[in-house]
């Protein structure tokens, strides 16, 4: 896979990532784990999985690119000498790692300075590794690509969780589309995006991402020929409301529902 230039050695260096990352979690996942919460009025949690994890990268990206910028969640920005910018989710799904269930995965995304042009999703329990460039996508090095679905009664929605649409006006929105679509399923996080890849799932929903919760996924999604953007419509990489769809048909009808105003 190199569709958009980029050197060899980036991708290499991405699966490194990923391994040096899946070493830390797998050593956690489904065993006694402490849990803490970041934040005071919700539950968020983070365990040493995810900061073990996230630094076992950082070390890795200091000592090959030390000119490169890093973006993640567990530790303080580093703005690079260079364009490039590693953006890390060390776990993704952490409420269903604590809970041992493996709809989790390690995000791993470069970007080049204007958007992310490689992607990584490594769910390294079931074994399954996403890789996408944006012009193609692989799962353990096969093609992959987005189903035909160009009709909201014929879609499956996944959204993360039900909590994220308890308010309006996202609750109306959700209750809408929700009405329209064959199936609603819940959970899966990153894996929920590389499921769409993979031509299960037709539609993801998500408010309120922040990048390194979507910038390693574009170029999947992308190279398996969806679609992905925040609810207006714009550019994704930067999170917030983010829509992916395997069909740009589909992409197209819901962005009309959102502009009708649900």
């Amino acid at each position: 896979m190199n569709e958009q230039n980029l050197p060899p050695e980036y991708l290499e260096f991405a699966e490194e990532l990923a391994d040096a990352a899946a070493r830390v979690t797998l050593t956690y996942f489904r065993l006694p784990l402490e849990v803490e919460n970041k934040e005071a009025e919700r539950f968020d949690p983070v365990t040493l999985a995810d900061k073990g994890a996230e630094r076992a990268m950082r070390d890795l990206i200091g000592a090959r690119y030390p000119g490169h910028g890093v973006l993640g969640e567990e530790e303080e920005n580093i703005a690079g000498e260079e364009p490039w910018t590693w953006v890390l989710d060390p776990v993704d799904g952490t409420r269903s790692f604590i809970s041992g269930i493996p709809l989790w995965g390690t995000l791993i995304a470069l970007n080049d300075g204007t958007r992310p042009v490689l992607g990584v999703m490594d769910q390294p329990f079931t074994r399954e590794r996403f890789v996408g460039d944006g012009s193609r996508a692989l799962l353990n090095d096969r093609p992959i690509q987005t189903r035909a679905c160009g009709k909201l009664a014929d879609a499956t929605l996944m959204v993360t969780s039900p909590e994220h649409f308890r308010e309006p006006p996202y609750r109306d929105l959700f209750e809408k589309l929700a009405g329209h679509v064959r199936l609603v399923r819940y959970s899966g996080d990153c894996y929920a995006y590389c499921m769409l890849a993979l031509g299960l799932v037709d539609i993801v929903l998500d408010p309120g991402l922040k990048p390194y919760d979507i910038q390693a996924l574009m170029p999947i999604i992308q190279g398996a020929g969806g679609v992905v953007s925040c609810w207006d419509g714009g550019d994704a990489q930067h999170g917030g409301d983010v829509i992916a769809c395997g069909d740009a048909r589909l992409h197209g009808q819901i962005l009309d529902l959102m502009r009708a105003g649900g």
